[in-house]
């Protein structure tokens, strides 16, 4: 299974509300007409996340395939060019980019719909080839952070091995998935030894020179 991630803004001059209506409606819909898609999940930023500003985005959309092959071939019918033009209906295309990635899955737990889930895009520490990085976050760090005790599901989507071919460097290394029962219960996460220790372990693998960007969604399953 191949999962491919698409990180979202919303059209300059459209109302959080109204981008939100749109996603969720029309566009789940016309997504939802494509054959082979296996499943499709939109992770939409809650309200809290602007209190400050702008969020790096307003989503993440998440849709899985059989395999690479079937998604090139899906990409190729009438109904995925079409939910494909309907991006620019309620996107800024000029923000739109995306991974290609194989789950990890570290923690496993149901993720309700009433789940507060923390979606952190990583880059790898400067000078780490993709291996060793991708071994470490799955051997090292992931079990660390599986102990911290408030957290219910974890994930890490490890890019694949062919975005980096002829020298290319994708938008980001990996994404991490996190889901706590709510916001409460994130906070009192970062008060335990397991989150400190987490904490303490980023900088063997991850780019802290600057802050990692990082959304908190509700989700909402479409297929």
């Amino acid at each position: 299974m191949v999962k491919a991630i698409y990180f979202i803004k919303r059209k300059p001059g459209m109302t959080l509300e109204a981008f939100g209506e749109y996603w969720r409606t029309r566009h789940a819909d016309a997504v939802r007409k494509v054959a082979g898609l296996r499943r499709y999940v939109q992770c939409h930023t809650i309200p809290s996340g602007y209190r400050k500003g702008e969020p790096i985005y307003d989503g993440v959309a998440e849709l899985w395939y059989d395999d690479v092959d079937a998604m090139r071939r899906i990409a190729n019918s009438p109904e995925s060019r079409a939910a494909l033009e309907d991006d620019a209906a309620f996107l800024d295309m000029s923000m739109m980019d995306f991974i290609l990635a194989e789950e990890v899955l570290q923690k496993d737990a149901p993720a309700a719909p009433t789940m507060m889930h923390l979606v952190e895009f990583i880059r790898r520490k400067p000078g780490m080839d993709v291996a060793a990085f991708q071994r470490y976050w799955r051997e090292v760090h992931g079990p660390l952070g599986a102990r911290i005790p408030q957290m219910r599901r974890y994930v890490q989507n490890h890019v694949r091995a062919g975005a980096y071919r002829g020298g290319r460097q994708p938008i980001y290394d990996g994404v991490a998935e996190v889901w706590f029962d709510s916001t409460d219960a994130m906070r009192q996460s970062a008060k335990t030894e397991e989150y400190r220790a987490v904490r303490a372990d980023e900088p063997n693998f991850i780019d802290t020179t600057h802050p990692f960007p990082f959304i908190i969604t509700r989700d909402f399953v479409m297929l």
